[in-house]
């Protein structure tokens, strides 16, 4: 009986990591390699720990003498991407929704977008508000607070149910009781550093990624911040206005120069820049870079968020006119759309990734296994 795909990407990593366990060129690079040196055998738990901890940064790969189209054939960033593309499916929660995820991600994300888009809007024209024109932009004369709650709070409850089931599995799996690893301070504000800073995709020298001609950028990681600190400031949006709301009794619509919608407004930039520039680079990656089978789920999560935040924005400019209802309702149904993704993509990796990095900086701090196999 044949092995499986995962099985088979589980293997290549390791056939080259026995290679690169040899050479040790790259060993200053990243995190990854004196990881690897840590290790003579690599098991599929050994594999997805430092699959999630490769950044794809191509550094290795453009400096290997063994690269392609060397007989060898070493190429550890794109060996990595595959197996990262399981570890979505097999630690997800539900496992079904993962495998639908992974094969068909774009498809997915805009039929889910889409579905309750027009649901939403059925329901607004069905009420006689889909064009409706609200007093002072207050959206919440076309969808109530405690609807808006009702519907959202199950939403966001699921997604963190289903990411904080995944990375447990995940922690246990790379993590065995018979190694468990305490979290020394000192270790857990070192990854949480290196995992806000996305330290690893300097390269190894502080100049980014590699471009297919050799050429070094820092594109990739300044568009990765700008993705992820616009989505922070959005959250960090919404908590604010939540706040208001329970505490001080302050409900929105807010003015434009309130917090909230100052945050809101920074955060959807940052929501439109980033994202629209890794669907650049991604439409445009070079063939040894990266995976491209995971190009479907990678794009459903960036038209996510474009969608997202394009329809945010939209509907603050244009808070106060008649097209506001439906441009509600689009704004709800892609952070619907969002939220119930987010366990299976490359979210979900970023959790993986910060995981992968806890258990480096705890590792990096104990002596090696095969020092204390020689005593």
């Amino acid at each position: 009986m044949s092995a499986g795909p995962a099985e088979d990407a589980v293997a290549e990593v390791a056939r080259q990591l026995q290679i690169c366990n040899a050479c040790r060129y790259c060993e200053g690079f990243c995190a990854v390699f004196p990881a690897m040196t840590r290790r003579l055998e690599f098991g599929k738990a050994e594999v997805d720990y430092l699959a999630n901890l490769c950044h794809n940064c191509g550094a290795c790969l453009h400096a290997c003498q063994y690269a392609p189209p060397h007989e060898f054939a070493v190429n550890v960033p794109q060996a990595m991407a595959r197996v990262r593309l399981h570890t979505y499916s097999d630690y997800a929660w539900p496992p079904a929704l993962g495998r639908l995820y992974k094969n068909s991600g774009l498809t997915l994300a805009l039929a889910l977008a889409t579905g309750l888009a027009l649901f939403l809007a059925l329901a607004l024209a069905l009420n006689g508000s889909l064009w409706q024109r609200a007093p002072a932009g207050n959206f919440y004369r076309v969808f109530p607070h405690n609807l808006m709650v009702s519907m959202f709070a199950p939403v966001f409850g699921f997604a963190l149910l289903a990411l904080s089931l995944g990375v447990r599995r995940f922690w246990r799996d790379i993590s065995p009781a018979d190694r468990a690893l305490d979290a020394p301070r000192a270790a857990a504000a070192e990854a949480t550093r290196d995992a806000l800073a996305l330290k690893y995709l300097d390269g190894g020298h502080g100049e980014g990624c590699n471009e297919a001609d050799d050429r070094f950028t820092l594109s990739r990681r300044r568009l990765h911040h700008f993705t992820f600190y616009g989505f922070m400031l959005c959250f960090a949006s919404t908590s604010v206005a939540t706040i208001y709301h329970y505490l001080f009794g302050w409900h929105a619509p807010y003015d434009l120069t309130s917090l909230p919608v100052l945050l809101g407004t920074a955060g959807g930039i940052g929501l439109l820049i980033g994202p629209a520039g890794l669907l650049w680079l991604n439409l445009g990656r070079h063939r040894l870079h990266g995976d491209a089978a995971q190009q479907p789920m990678d794009r459903g999560f960036i038209a996510l968020l474009l969608l997202t935040s394009a329809s945010g924005l939209a509907l603050l400019a244009w808070r106060d006119s008649g097209a506001m209802a439906l441009l509600l309702e689009l704004h709800l149904a892609a952070v619907m759309a969002l939220f119930l993704t987010l366990p299976y993509g490359k979210f979900a990796h970023g959790v993986y990734r910060a995981a992968a990095l806890l258990k480096w900086a705890i590792e990096k701090r104990q002596p090696s296994r095969l020092q204390l196999g020689s005593e």
